[in-house]
């Protein structure tokens, strides 16, 4: 008989062994993934405490080259935001999947590995420890150096030391080491460091790179966003599971009360609609509710039509301001129109769609349009094709009904906020093509055409306008000059006539001028 062995691993040893599944596939993505994550971790920490962000991004070269062949860079990225207590500063950073990204409001982390990832990869691939400097503004200044034991998911403390706060600094550094390929993922980096800049106007974020070189993308906006904030479950978004855990947890006397309490926006007469529609006794206790029950009750609650829309005090969209102060600095457009949908929801979970159109400006005319997705104000890079955003500026809108030509300066802005963005991979990169998600992107980049037509109809009337006051600029002098010859008269002033019809000086030297270049033609002679 073969003999099967069973084991048991942790979080840490599972993404060890399948770091691709994270997007550390390779040397390039891992630091382009690495200097995401903890970018995004250092906005989410300033937007919690209402701080405009400082964040600093260094990456250096460490003349060094690893296992694979591949070159050690250190990385080192610095916020202003609140900061990490000391107690927890371990678990923190060095635990895989512990983290405070899992109650029900939109965040930029949603798995808890992120961060840690990075730190993981980075003792993966050149087995140094790395080290976490982070203080609330206290008294104290906290510095760790660490590693991770990836065999129980625990953080393994090398040093530990506390120094006084004299400035009252307030933030977190994370310092460490890793195999990366700058010059393939270079531009990738800068790519993702401007559109961070572009839905986050209020940050401020500098990066310098191996070379030396500084490159800065300045706040333009001194707002500050609105948090998020935990709300909780809506029911038509629950299973059974978290039904199940609500029931052990809650303190509620009576399911009726449970269901009140532990979800959002259920009054008295809905739960005992739900209640009577599941087939339980309102005042049966959560904790002896059966499987069967909690079955009866998710099906009653999926299926029951008359709740309200789910809150949406748990998202934090980026705004039209934002949004308007973000594309007119970074693509200053001849023209763009930015729309906001209202909140809806998919299976009791909401979402907010935000689109901006530009056009002309910083951006290059070319056959495809430039589309930049956004998803919980990140940026996605790749997997571009997989998204719902390009399966709906690609097959569901017909451009060329709206008069942008093959070739166009055109950019697609898209941004979706949610508490649980429906990735399709792990490496949150592409948004699944859910109904309801395709139908608000849907509906939000025909109204930004539909002004982008009505802004390209005004070009060609004022194109065919100019055409035709030139053409009165080149012949009406020469008819008014032949027309005096004939009658032996003294030539006219049409001055007046040419102004009235809005021939400006202009028009009437680039006339001019055309006509001195033709005579200046070879003559072909005649036959």
């Amino acid at each position: 008989m073969v003999e099967v062995k069973f084991e048991q691993i942790s979080p840490a040893d599972f993404f060890y062994r399948n770091r691709d599944i994270a997007g550390f596939s390779s040397p390039a993505r891992s630091i382009y993934m690495s200097i995401r994550e903890l970018v995004e971790n250092s906005l989410d920490a300033c937007e919690i405490g209402k701080i405009l962000p400082e964040i600093s991004v260094e990456l250096s070269s460490e003349g060094e080259v690893g296992n694979s062949g591949t070159e050690i860079y250190r990385l080192i990225v610095r916020d202003n935001g609140i900061g990490v207590d000391g107690d927890y500063i371990p678990k923190a950073f060095g635990t895989v999947l512990y983290g405070s990204k899992y109650g029900f409001k939109q965040s930029r982390g949603t798995f808890g590995v992120g961060g840690t990832m990075a730190l993981l990869y980075g003792q993966i691939t050149t087995n140094r420890a790395f080290k976490i400097i982070s203080s609330r503004g206290g008294q104290k200044i906290y510095e760790y150096e660490m590693m991770i034991d990836i065999v129980n998911n625990t953080p393994r403390i090398i040093n530990k030391k506390a120094q006084d706060n004299k400035n009252g600094w307030r933030g977190t550094i994370i310092d460490f080491t890793l195999e990366a390929d700058y010059s393939t993922s270079k531009s990738k980096i800068i790519e993702y460091l401007k559109m961070t800049a572009l839905i986050n106007p209020h940050a401020s974020i500098s990066f310098i790179d191996p070379k030396g070189r500084f490159y800065f993308f300045g706040r333009v906006t001194d707002q500050v966003p609105e948090p998020p904030k935990e709300a909780k479950p809506h029911p038509q978004g629950v299973d059974s599971e978290t039904v199940s855990r609500i029931a052990s947890d809650t303190r509620a006397r009576t399911v009726l009360r449970m269901i009140i309490e532990e979800f959002q926006r259920v009054g008295g007469k809905t739960a005992l609609e739900i209640l009577k529609n599941a087939n339980i006794d309102p005042d049966t206790k959560p904790s002896e509710l059966t499987h069967e029950q909690i079955a009866s009750l998710v099906s009653a609650m999926r299926s029951y039509q008359g709740f309200r829309a789910p809150d949406t005090g748990s998202l934090s969209p980026v705004g039209v301001s934002f949004l308007e102060a973000g594309v007119k600095s970074l693509l200053k457009p001849d023209f763009y129109h930015i729309v906001q949908r209202p909140p809806t929801s998919y299976s009791g979970i909401p979402f907010i769609v935000e689109v901006a159109i530009a056009w002309g400006g910083a951006i290059e005319p070319s056959e495809e349009i430039h589309l930049w997705r956004f998803a919980n104000k990140i940026p996605l890079l790749y997997d571009e094709r997989a998204d719902v955003s390009w399966k709906v500026v690609s097959e569901r809108i017909d451009w060329a009904a709206y008069k942008v030509p093959k070739i166009a300066p055109l950019s697609v802005i898209t941004s979706i906020c949610s508490p649980k963005i429906p990735y399709k991979t792990v490496g949150k990169e592409a948004v699944a093509d859910r109904p309801e998600i395709e139908r608000e992107l849907t509906l939000a980049i025909r109204e930004c055409a539909r002004h982008l037509r009505l802004y390209l109809s005004k070009l060609e009337k004022r194109e065919a306008a100019k055409k035709r006051l030139n053409i009165y600029a080149k012949y009406l002098p020469k008819i008014a000059r032949f027309s005096s010859e004939l009658a032996d008269q003294k030539p006219p002033d049409i001055m007046p006539l040419l102004k009235r019809l809005g021939i400006t000086d202009d028009m009437l030297a680039e006339a001019a001028k055309l006509e001195s270049e033709e005579e200046q033609l070879p003559q072909t002679p005649a036959a």
